[in-house]
């Protein structure tokens, strides 16, 4: 066992495109995505000690909830049943990203989990029992363990190296709507054994006028079924579009959370104050994409 208290910072993913190439005999889709992290967070402390407990605070403890099924606690078990005498500990989670919104936070909340442990125990986030916990949580749960912009492929099993990217600046809306995940794969109304098309591949430049171009060329395949459940996507994606130097507007996820990309830092935050001061009761947060 190593260390005290620490804490661990579990940002939220957004998903910049989200192509469905196809659904499997077995009736999972296969997903091909570019995936960055926001500078907004959830926060997870960490202290050693026996067996495994969470509290959480912060603007969606409500929503988190902190029993069993929260993510935190599977990840911990699911890592405990591949490496016996795990070191546990006590978990408290700050939970700030808003949940059921497209943005992983449970996800991200597990990957940190961990990734706590994981330093607690002297484990590497690249040993495969790790790994395997990971994707055991869910399909963002891989690509959330070590948070960098990546590719993400398949059920979420199989993702890319870091993309040298710098930073992409974004603003994040959410019109305060849940949205279920499983009801917008069935409005996809794909068959089993049905594809659509082959993986794209990654923008190919690092600078960030080709990068934004590139991401323009994307989509979002979920957005359809998505506005379909709640149409505040739409009216969210219209209000983005709008704004000032907005180059891409799109869906993050399943959703509810859209968001519009920008050339630089001062562009974002401009069209979030504007949106925040037009939209009250949306969430809204202007960040940097990494």
């Amino acid at each position: 066992m190593r260390g005290g208290a620490r804490l661990w910072r579990a940002p939220a993913k957004v998903n910049l495109t989200l192509h469905i190439l196809g659904r499997d005999d077995g009736g999972w889709h296969d997903l091909d995505s570019i995936v960055a992290f926001a500078g907004v967070s959830d926060w997870l402390r960490f202290e050693p000690g026996d067996g495994f407990s969470l509290t959480i605070d912060g603007p969606g403890a409500a929503e988190a909830g902190g029993g069993a099924d929260n993510l935190v606690l599977k990840a911990a078990r699911a890592l405990a049943t591949r490496v016996p005498g795990l070191c546990g500990g006590r978990f408290h989670l700050t939970k700030n990203i808003p949940v059921s919104a497209g943005l992983g936070g449970g996800s991200s909340d597990a990957a940190a989990a961990l990734r706590a442990l994981s330093d607690a125990n002297g484990l590497a986030l690249g040993d495969e029992r790790v790994r395997a916990a990971a994707i055991a949580t869910g399909s963002d749960g891989l690509v959330c363990l070590d948070p960098r912009a990546r590719l993400m492929r398949g059920r979420g099993e199989r993702v890319g190296p870091p993309l040298l990217w710098p930073p992409v600046f974004a603003l994040l809306v959410n019109p305060g709507v849940s949205v279920p995940t499983p009801a917008v794969f069935a409005g996809l109304g794909l068959a089993r054994g049905e594809t659509r098309g082959a993986p794209t591949p990654p923008p190919a430049g690092q600078e960030c006028e080709s990068i934004l171009a590139a991401l323009a060329a994307g989509r979002n395949d979920m957005e359809p079924a998505a506005r379909a459940l709640a149409p505040e996507i739409g009216e969210v994606l219209a209000a983005l579009a709008g704004m000032p130097g907005a180059r891409v507007a799109r869906m993050s996820g399943s959703g509810a959370t859209c968001f519009a990309l920008f050339d630089d830092r001062r562009a974002a935050a401009r069209a979030a104050r504007v949106m925040a001061r037009e939209k009250p009761g949306w969430w809204v947060r202007a960040t940097a994409l990494r």
